[in-house]
């Protein structure tokens, strides 16, 4: 009976352990990844009031405030700009009638010592000098994207006359392209003493970037001569055929004005010179391509930088000396007659 009995208790012992083992596993829950919601991209928001173009190109006058050059070259504003003499002993102001040749000090000094040496050292006739910054600086209803903080300023490649231009032709002058064709600076037209003039305006310490035509590059490379230093500071960009654009660099210790990238000591004449004349070439054939249908979409515009996307100094200089333009309820500025409908200096 015993045996009996403890046969019985192993028989219960081992069927229930085997019934365990052979229980199946119990699956763990498996997650569904949740797709990634997909991101919409969303328009620029317009700015809230008038554009800072219209804003800052109603102003008349210079902010009573110390001379700064504040932002960057394409995102900024004046404080204590100064205006240029519109005729002096070596320069003539041109384009009266855009309010334009207003500058940081370091640009006037800059100017009126090019002019002077210009003539005196290289037998340059004497500037005539376009667009600079507007009274306040900021972003301009026309023409430019930089010209901002006053450190800026086109300068024309037709030589000054012997004469003082009454304020009717410095608006009616044609400024002379120096371009033979889209690829070609035209020997008839262009000079050693155009090369002179501009080697003599990157020649001072002070010069950050001077910007010319492509083509008008290339002629310089090839007229340089063993002193190519200066080159580095000429850069090419677009539409500049019959003027020079001078950049100057931000006053030693100013703060919150940002300097342009130094140049380097590459001249410009290989590499980058090569893949300009190839925009050059695309630019040509986007000219010459049949125009797009009439019921196409135009690609977006960026909407324009509004008084906020400046920095926060830049609306005290608007508004220093009760000298912020009236905004009415539309958002628009009434009486602007800042712009001269004329296409400006790029």
């Amino acid at each position: 009976m015993q045996r009996l009995a403890l046969g019985l208790v192993l028989l219960l012992i081992c069927g229930a352990v085997s019934a365990e083992q052979i229980k199946p596993a119990t699956k763990a829950a498996i997650k569904t990844p949740t797709p990634a919601a997909k991101k919409v991209a969303k328009k620029p928001a317009a700015p809230k009031g008038p554009p800072a173009k219209t804003l800052f190109g109603a102003v008349t006058t210079p902010a009573p405030l110390a001379a700064r050059a504040i932002g960057s070259y394409a995102k900024g504003c004046l404080s204590g700009g100064v205006s240029l003499p519109i005729s002096g002993p070596d320069w003539q102001v041109m384009r009266l009638s855009r309010n334009r040749n207003w500058g940081h000090p370091r640009l006037l000094d800059y100017l009126e010592h090019l002019a002077s040496d210009a003539r005196g050292l290289d037998s340059w006739p004497g500037l005539l000098v376009g667009d600079m910054a507007q009274p306040r600086g900021g972003p301009m209803i026309t023409g430019h994207t930089s010209h901002q903080i006053g450190l800026d300023a086109d300068i024309w490649l037709t030589p000054m006359p012997d004469r003082v231009l009454t304020p009717q032709e410095r608006e009616d002058i044609t400024a002379t392209s120096m371009l033979k064709d889209p690829f070609t600076v035209d020997p008839n037209i262009w000079t050693p003493l155009h090369t002179k003039l501009i080697k003599r305006a990157a020649s001072y310490p002070q010069v950050a970037r001077i910007f010319v035509h492509p083509a008008i590059k290339k002629v310089l490379c090839e007229q340089a001569g063993k002193n190519r230093a200066w080159l580095s500071k000429v850069r090419p960009w677009w539409n500049h055929y019959y003027h020079f654009h001078v950049r100057l660099t931000c006053p030693p210790g100013a703060e919150g004005c940002a300097n342009q990238k130094p140049a380097g000591s590459d001249d410009g004449c290989g590499k980058e010179l090569a893949e300009w004349y190839k925009m050059l070439r695309k630019a040509e054939l986007w000219r010459s391509a049949p125009p797009a249908p009439p019921d196409a979409k135009p690609a977006p515009k960026k909407p324009p930088m509004g008084l906020r996307d400046l920095p926060a100094e830049c609306t005290a200089v608007l508004n220093s000396g009760g000298g912020a333009p009236v905004v009415a309820a539309d958002g628009t500025v009434p009486d602007d007659t800042s712009s001269d409908g004329r296409p400006g200096f790029a």
